[in-house]
This record gives C-alpha cells, sequence and structure tokens, in this order.
C-alpha cells in the first residue's frame, strides 16, 4: 500500500501559464522567473553589505544567456568567466574591468590576452601560469588574484565536506607564498586569494569555515612576502536545496559569521578593508529556472515509465551524477502521491532518466511536468547525442510576460558545422 503523500513544493508556473508557453513554444523548454532572481540577487547583496568593497561575480558557466547575465549586471553583479567565449559574452552585454573575474584552469593563451584586453581581474589556477601570462602579455597585470587549494581534506566540525587533495585546481601553499613574491617582483600591485573547496553544500557553516581559512592564509602572506591581500574570493559552492526536506542556506547568518570571521582574525591582525567576494552561479539563479515537459507515453513492463519529450541533452545532471530534480504534475499539485514512475526521455541510453522509482500522482500523455532547480547547470549542460536539438530558453518577467532569450535549435543549426550536399539548411 502506497502511503498517501502529497507535493510539499510549488514552482513559479502554474498550469495555465504552462499551457500558455507551450502553446506558443515548443516543449521542452528551459522557463526562468525574473521575480525570484531579482529578489534573490538583493537578498545576497543585503546580507553582505557589511563589506563595503563586496562584489558578486555571478558564474557564466551555470547559465551562459546574455539575458539573464543583464539582469544580473542591474542588480549589481558581475561575472565571473572561465572561458574565451564566456569573455565575449561579458563583453557584449557591457562587462569590463573590475566587473569581470577571469577564472581559468588549463588557459590558452589567447583567453589571458582577452582578458586583459577587457581589464578582467585574471585569477591564476596554476603557478606555472605566472611566467605564461608574463611571456602571453609581456608584462604581469597590477591587479591579480592566485586559486589556493589546501590540500587534504576539507573538515567543519568533524564532518568531512570535500576532498581538496583530489581536485586539480589551484595553488599549493608554498606555490601560493612563492606566487605572491614572485607575482610582486615582476610588477603587480593588488593582491587577491581565491578558494573554491566544496560544491552545492547547504551547510550555513561552509562560507564562514573558508572565509575563517582564507584569512589566516592573508595573514601568513604578508608575514612571509610583504604582499597585502586586498580582496578575498569565497568562489561558489553556496548550494540550494534540490530535495523538499533540505534546508535553505540562511544567507544573512552566513553573511553575520563571514564578518565575524573578517573582523576577529583580520580586523586583529591590523589589516584595513579587505573586499570581499563570491562567485555564486547555482546559488543565484538554480531555483528560478525549471525544465517544462510534456508527457509523451506511459510505458508498462517490469516497472511503470513516464516518458517525456524532455531527455539528459536538456538537463544531464541526474544523468550524469544521479541528482535529485523534484518534479511537479501541473494541475495535479494536490492529488495524492499514490503511482511510483521511472521519469525518462527518449535517449539511447538507460540513464536518461530524470527521476527513478518517484511518487507522483497518477500521470496520462499529454501531462505537462515541471522540473524543479534547472536555472543553473542546466540548459547550460546541453548536449545534441542522438542529434537532439537544444531548446528554447524563455524569460518570464516580472509583469507576466514572457521574452524568448534564445530559440530552440534546428536541424540547420546542428548540420552548420557539416559542409555535405543535401543537409537541411532550415
Amino acid at each position: 500500500m502506497i502511503k498517501k503523500k502529497v507535493n510539499v513544493r510549488r514552482p513559479f508556473l502554474d498550469l495555465a501559464t504552462a499551457e500558455s508557453i507551450a502553446a506558443e513554444f515548443p516543449t521542452p523548454i528551459h522557463v526562468y522567473d525574473e521575480a525570484g532572481i531579482r529578489a534573490n540577487a538583493r537578498r545576497l547583496h543585503e546580507a553582505m553589505a557589511w563589506n563595503k568593497g563586496f562584489k558578486e561575480y555571478f558564474a557564466v558557466k551555470a547559465t551562459p544567456n546574455p539575458y539573464i547575465l543583464n539582469l544580473l549586471k542591474e542588480e549589481g553583479c558581475g561575472v565571473d568567466c572561465s572561458s574565451y567565449t564566456e569573455l565575449q559574452m561579458a563583453a557584449a552585454v557591457g562587462f569590463r574591468g573590475e566587473d569581470i573575474m577571469f577564472s581559468s584552469n588549463v588557459t590558452p593563451a589567447e583567453d589571458y590576452l582577452l582578458a586583459a584586453e577587457l581589464g578582467a581581474t585574471i585569477n591564476l589556477d596554476d603557478y606555472t601560469h605566472i611566467d605564461f601570462l608574463a611571456a602571453t602579455l609581456g608584462r604581469i597585470p597590477k591587479r591579480i588574484s592566485c586559486r589556493f587549494n589546501p590540500g587534504g581534506h576539507f573538515v567543519i566540525g568533524n564532518e568531512i565536506m570535500d576532498n581538496p587533495g583530489e581536485a586539480k585546481y589551484g595553488f599549493t601553499l608554498e606555490q601560493l607564498i612563492d606566487g605572491y613574491r614572485k607575482l610582486k617582483e615582476l610588477g603587480a600591485e593588488e593582491f587577491g586569494i581565491h578558494s573554491f573547496l566544496v560544491s552545492n553544500s547547504t551547510s550555513d557553516e561552509y562560507y564562514p569555515a573558508l572565509a575563517e581559512l582564507l584569512c589566516r592564509t592573508a595573514i601568513q602572506v604578508r608575514e612571509e612576502t610583504g604582499v597585502e591581500i586586498s580582496f578575498i574570493n569565497l568562489s561558489g559552492g553556496i548550494g540550494i536545496p534540490y530535495r523538499p526536506e533540505q534546508e535553505e542556506v540562511d544567507i544573512f547568518k552566513v553573511g553575520r559569521e563571514v564578518q565575524a570571521a573578517f573582523e576577529s582574525i583580520l580586523g586583529a591582525a591590523g589589516f584595513g578593508e579587505v573586499a570581499l567576494n563570491t562567485e555564486l552561479g547555482r546559488y543565484m539563479l538554480a531555483p528560478y529556472g525549471c525544465l517544462l515537459t510534456r508527457v509523451l507515453h506511459l510505458k508498462h513492463i517490469h516497472k511503470e515509465y513516464v516518458g517525456v519529450d524532455a531527455c539528459a541533452a536538456n538537463l544531464m545532471r541526474p544523468a550524469m551524477y544521479g541528482a535529485y530534480h523534484h518534479i511537479t504534475v501541473l494541475g495535479k499539485e494536490d492529488a495524492p502521491l499514490d503511482h511510483v514512475y521511472d521519469v525518462t526521455g527518449g535517449l539511447c541510453e538507460n540513464n536518461d532518466k530524470f527521476a527513478i522509482n518517484r511518487e507522483l500522482p497518477q500521470i496520462v500523455p499529454g501531462d505537462l511536468l515541471v522540473i524543479h532547480d534547472t536555472g543553473a547547470h542546466g540548459f547550460a549542460m546541453g548536449y545534441n547525442y542522438n542529434g537532439r536539438l537544444r531548446s528554447a530558453e524563455l524569460l518570464l518577467r516580472e509583469d507576466g510576460s514572457l521574452q524568448l532569450i534564445r530559440r530552440a535549435e534546428t536541424s540547420a543549426d546542428y548540420f552548420a558545422t557539416l559542409d555535405w550536399p543535401g543537409l537541411p539548411l532550415r
């Protein structure tokens, strides 16, 4: 006997809005909530307002769409770019100078050249890139940052949060000390320190613990090199509650505890104003995007399957990581969850599943499903396996209107890089 549960999460789309979307645009389609994005950006800025130099550099890789970037620009955010193409997009939106953080790894020379041309703050991932950057640019920028990897395990309390010692990113402590010394000798004048140790943490303790680590490292850097760290970048890592039973991060508590770390450690050591930076992607966008998809078929074999018109090419995370994304059957939000389904796409891969053994209301062909929390690392991780075409992206504006911010791909887009007679041109 299946327990009579009901859905405990509500999407920002209701059935009427979703039906109007599906009547005008083909499903599957990624939809973003402008009001939610703006309100969340304002909460973050309010939580960090104690720091005069605070800057959120939105991680472009999470949601690479210029309309989204421009919306965040209007809310006072900068951008974190990791490639030549992301730098081009940032420039097209109007980001320049210290509004761009360039954090990359295994970096080609042309990427560094464009970052420098735009005046971006270059965040070096590797000690050997100091000489590479100097040779590429013919100089070292006046403002520079280094990414620190402390190695070992990152522990909060008695809990191992992650294993930086197995991560490919950043300088060791010894390299960091030598690196700042060398960068100062080569003409750098303004220095930052950056670190990313945990992905999708829903613990209020992650940022404060990382802030404490980086504040103490900044003191050690000054003692051993004379370099004064003027900005500390906590990168990303703050997560969201993908599962209904998870708690949301209390960003105001996080802000207070990061402030306490800055004041008790850097203040006590006589540091002046040290700017706080973040590079949040998932936290900024994930809850404010969803994947709208229609049920095509039901299949009854050894299990019950719901086949939808979306697939892993539209949302890779469940197939790639086994990640949980909540699902709402629109119009049945209050119906009992008295059926158990695997929700699948149509790729020729058995891992093309959005949910496995998920308790849902009874589903019939034609139902519209909302797959929650796809606003970050959703569309961005799409691909064309099996000849699947990337979906459109739509922005639900604050006034309730709909704006197409990326059209759906066509066969002509898919074949555009091939030179073969007879392939479709549109």
